[in-house]
C-alpha cells in the first residue's frame, strides 16, 4: 500500500460538515463519532502535526433547541440559531479533546478576515500563537453576526481560506462521499472515482454534482472552489468519507479519498503573494548588520532599522531598503509607520517599554519577507 499525503502533514486544516456532526432528525449531537475523531486526531498530534478544526454544525444544533421549524429559515432565524448552537457545539469540541488532555480555543470568523489584509494578519497571528501553544483551535463562520445571507458551502472554502492564511500543507474535507467522481454516484452507476487531481480543469469542475437534502450543504462544487484555493496556496488537499468512525485513522491508512496535489510549497506560494501581488505603500532604510542577517534568512529586527518612509499600518506591505536606498526585499510591516519610528534602533525587548504594549519582536518576520532576488 502506497503511503498516504496525510502521514507527512506536518500543519493540518480539518473540515467537518453538519451532516457528520448532528443527527439530522433529531437535532442532536452524534458524540459516539465525534469521540472517535478526537482519539484520531490526539493520534496525530502525538505525532507532532498542529491540526486546526473548521466545524459546522452550530445553526442545526441551535435550531433544535430555539424550536425553529425544520426547512429554510430566515437569515435573522440563522443568527439566532448559530448563537444558541456555538455554545454547544463548542462545548462539544471542549469535552470531547480534554479526555486526550488537549485544549481547544473557539475562533470565530468571516470570509473577510481571511482576505482583508490587516484582518487577515490579525487572525492569522491568534491562529499560530494557539497552535504554538499546543492548542487547537476551533473555527466557524461567525454567522450571528452575518451581514449578508448566509451561502451555502461557505465551511468548504473557509476552511482553505483558513489554510492558506496559516500556511497548512494539508486540508482534509471531511464529507459523506469519499472523493470526486466523473459523475455524480447517486444518480450515474457508472461514475468513475478519482483518486488524484493535478491542476483542476473545466472537466474538472464539470464533474461536480449537487448537495445531498438535509444539513449538508456544501456539494461537490464548493469542494472544488476550496481545492482551487488550497491548490493555489501550495496546500494539498483530501476528500474523504467522515460517515466511519475514525475517519481520519483511515484515512491515513490509504482508504479511498482523492487528493488534489499542489504544484508548490504553502510557504513558497506565500512568499509568491507577498512579492508578486502587493504593492508597497512604505520603506524602511536598514543598516549593514540587518542586511547580513536577512541575507542569513532571518526576520528584520527593529534594531537595525535606521529610517522610516512613507505612511502605513501594521499589515501593510513595505521594502527594505540598504544604506544606498536598494531595495533588498519586500514584506508585510508588523507595526505602522508612526510606531516603528518609535522602535527604530532599539532592541525588541524594549518594545514594550516605548509603545506601552507588547507587539511582535519583529518589524517584519522572516515567513512575511521576500528577499528581491528571490
Amino acid at each position: 500500500m502506497s503511503r498516504s499525503p496525510l502521514s507527512t502533514a506536518k500543519r493540518l486544516v480539518i473540515k467537518i460538515g453538519s451532516a457528520l456532526l448532528v443527527e439530522q432528525e433529531a437535532g442532536t449531537l452524534k458524540r459516539a463519532w465525534l469521540a472517535a475523531l478526537a482519539e484520531d486526531i490526539a493520534e496525530l498530534k502525538s505525532e507532532g502535526v498542529e491540526i486546526v478544526i473548521v466545524s459546522s454544525g452550530a445553526i442545526a444544533l441551535g435550531r433544535r433547541h430555539l424550536g425553529l421549524p425544520s426547512g429554510a429559515l430566515a437569515l435573522e432565524q440563522k443568527q439566532a440559531a448559530a448563537a444558541t448552537g456555538q455554545i454547544r457545539l463548542a462545548h462539544a469540541w471542549q469535552e470531547a479533546l480534554a479526555i486526550h488532555q488537549i485544549t481547544c480555543a473557539q475562533v470565530l470568523v468571516t470570509l473577510e478576515d481571511t482576505e482583508e489584509r490587516r484582518r487577515h494578519l490579525n487572525a492569522r497571528a491568534t491562529i499560530s500563537t494557539l497552535l504554538e501553544l499546543g492548542a487547537v483551535p476551533v473555527i466557524n463562520e461567525n454567522d450571528t453576526v452575518a451581514t449578508s445571507e448566509i451561502r451555502f458551502g461557505d465551511n468548504d472554502r473557509l476552511a482553505a481560506r483558513v489554510a492558506q492564511m496559516i500556511s497548512a500543507d494539508t486540508l482534509v474535507l471531511l464529507s459523506d462521499i469519499d472523493g470526486l467522481y466523473t459523475a455524480d454516484p447517486r444518480k450515474d452507476k457508472a461514475a468513475a472515482h478519482i483518486d488524484e487531481v493535478g491542476r483542476i480543469t473545466g472537466d474538472v469542475e464539470a464533474m461536480a454534482g449537487e448537495a445531498p437534502p438535509g444539513y449538508s450543504s456544501g456539494g461537490m462544487v464548493t469542494k472544488i472552489a476550496a481545492a482551487k484555493i488550497a491548490q493555489g496556496a501550495g496546500c494539498r488537499m483530501a476528500i474523504a468519507d467522515g460517515k466511519r468512525m475514525h475517519p481520519l485513522a483511515a484515512l491515513a491508512n490509504g482508504a479511498k479519498c482523492t487528493w488534489f496535489k499542489p504544484d508548490t510549497q504553502p510557504k513558497t506560494a506565500r512568499k509568491r503573494w507577498i512579492a508578486g501581488s502587493v504593492k508597497p505603500v512604505g520603506w524602511v532604510r536598514v543598516d549593514a548588520g540587518a542586511v547580513r542577517a536577512l541575507g542569513r534568512g532571518k526576520s528584520l529586527l527593529p534594531a537595525g532599522i535606521v529610517e522610516i518612509g512613507g505612511r502605513f499600518e501594521r499589515g501593510d506591505p513595505i521594502e527594505v531598503r540598504d544604506a544606498d536606498g536598494a531595495v533588498l526585499a519586500r514584506g508585510l510591516s508588523a507595526y505602522s509607520a508612526e510606531d516603528a519610528k518609535r522602535i527604530k534602533g532599539h532592541k525588541s525587548g524594549d518594545i514594550e517599554t516605548i509603545l506601552g504594549y507588547r507587539g511582535r519582536d519583529e518589524m517584519i518576520h522572516r515567513d512575511d519577507l521576500v528577499l528581491e532576488q528571490s
